[in-house]
């Protein structure tokens, strides 16, 4: 890498760490009792969350396009993620096709509040069956890659 780009990060993350320690001494100064008397206000811990949130979301973004800048540099990698991607908006579309779109009722058969039919039921009964058709493959895989381990 660059010594001048190495230099810049090395500063960059000092600033980053030198800014989070700063909020870390003003909020352990405040104490719990007067932050929490605080009621609604946010005090210090706002700007602290705020500047968390920040960080966060421009390391996604770098992320992210380094990820994307790196798969185009080898297509190989494109295809791969091509296919993982495909493979998962299968999984979606079975898990969508599973998830049924009725109301959300109690033991007794009464709806729930917020639990009528409609597309909300159907998509949080989707993200369920997502999960449970991931979670079947990832113990089958794991399965058949030992059997396939012990019988070499």
């Amino acid at each position: 890498m660059n010594q001048n780009l190495t230099k810049i990060l090395k500063g960059l993350v000092g600033l980053i760490a030198l800014v989070a320690a700063y909020f870390f001494i003003k909020i352990i100064s405040t104490g719990d009792d007067a932050i929490v008397e605080g009621g609604g206000s946010l005090g210090i811990v706002g700007p602290m969350v705020s500047f968390s949130i920040g960080l966060f979301l421009v390391v996604l973004g770098m992320t992210v396009l380094f990820s994307i800048v790196g798969l185009f540099k080898k297509p190989e990698a494109l295809k791969k993620t091509a296919l993982g991607l495909v493979v998962l908006g299968v999984f979606l579309a079975a898990a969508y096709g599973l998830a049924p779109d009725t109301a959300v009722t109690d033991v007794t058969g009464e709806v729930l509040p917020g639990g009528e039919a409609g597309s909300n039921s159907k998509w949080v009964s989707t993200g369920i069956w997502y999960t449970v058709l991931l979670g079947a493959t990832a113990v089958a895989t794991i399965v058949i890659g030992g059997a396939k381990s012990i019988f070499k």
